[in-house]
């Protein structure tokens, strides 16, 4: 049976092509919770997050959050926050082993349920997950800054609500949006609370900016966080000009995912060098195997959504298979 790091050593390895940001000088915060800040602008409007690292390793979103704390940016209406998630993660980052700190204990992303927030358990990311938990809820809407583990084109991930798909939409960026209803075994903080209540006013989008480690990623989660921003009316586009990318957004589409493959064992493999998005126009077609069973696509014209072996086991979702939708 292959280990996790036989398979990973059989992937291709990325570069780090990004410096990462000395987070440590954010770390008073000023709003009671380290590495948080929270600005009220003292006129009416809607309290605004940008919330980057629930992974540890995912860069990109810390470098934006890092940027816009440098510019000084504050908000022009409503309250403004930018914070930094598993940080014990992203200290522990080694560039010997860049998937390691995605988490420390467990998935940060998984926790968000309040049965699980108000229980016994414990581990970094729930304790730290508990702190936030009181800015959270006091969020109206939320911009998740995430990275992923290939190198692909960038995806919006807006929930299986319609005003999640509307909120994508109304944004403009990036070219793909995933309706999804988020995962079987924890749930996102993108789907915490009133963001996933369609009777909420609430809305949260959860923005995969592309390569962990690349530069392009860093692009996508500079010039969609503010465009965020502008969208959201906290700031105006003079206020983040820097940061938003000189290029006219493409048309957006739509896919809906419609069920996750799950490893059942360490002997799964693709029959291609998948990395994202790729489109299977027939039913049937085999697209893995794990153990030796064939995998197969359910359906004409179905899209792979973040192929990625890279924590491989049995239980892991290791990719999500997506129809085309007509519209949003």
């Amino acid at each position: 049976m292959k280990t996790l790091e036989q398979v990973r050593a059989a992937l291709k390895p990325y570069p780090v092509e990004v410096e990462f940001p000395d987070i440590r000088q954010w770390q008073e915060g000023n709003d009671g919770i380290e590495y948080v800040y929270s600005f009220d602008s003292g006129v009416a409007g809607p309290h605004v997050m940008i919330m980057a690292l629930t992974h540890g390793n995912e860069v990109s979103g810390a470098i934006t959050v890092d940027a816009m704390l440098r510019a000084g940016l504050r908000p022009r209406r409503g309250r403004l926050s930018l914070g930094f998630g598993n940080v014990e993660a992203y200290h522990s980052f080694d560039p010997q082993n860049i998937d390691a700190t995605r988490y420390l204990d467990e998935d940060m992303n998984r926790v968000w349920l309040p049965e699980k927030l108000d229980g016994e358990q414990t581990s970094v990311e729930l304790r730290r997950a508990r702190l936030l938990r009181p800015l959270i809820d006091s969020v109206d809407l939320l911009l998740d800054v995430h990275s992923m583990h290939e190198e692909a084109p960038p995806v919006m991930m807006c929930g299986a609500r319609s005003k999640g798909r509307a909120f994508a939409a109304a944004l403009g960026v990036p070219e793909t949006v995933i309706v999804d209803a988020g995962h079987a075994n924890g749930r996102r903080m993108r789907d915490y609370g009133g963001f996933n209540d369609a009777a909420s006013g609430r809305n949260a989008l959860l923005i995969e900016t592309g390569q962990h480690f690349s530069k392009v990623s860093v692009k996508v989660a500079l010039d969609t966080a503010a465009r965020f921003l502008v969208m959201t009316k906290v700031v105006e586009e003079a206020d983040v000009a820097d940061f938003i990318s000189g290029t006219p957004p493409a048309s957006q589409r739509f896919l809906e995912v419609t069920e996750p493959v799950v490893a059942r064992t360490m002997d799964f493999t693709f029959v291609d060098d998948y990395r994202g998005l790729e489109l299977i126009e027939r039913a049937g077609t085999v697209i893995a195997y794990d153990g030796g069973e064939p995998i197969v696509t359910p359906y004409d014209n179905c899209v792979l959504v973040q192929p990625s072996l890279r924590h491989l086991g049995p239980g892991v979702t290791v990719v999500r298979l997506a129809k085309v939708l007509n519209s949003q």
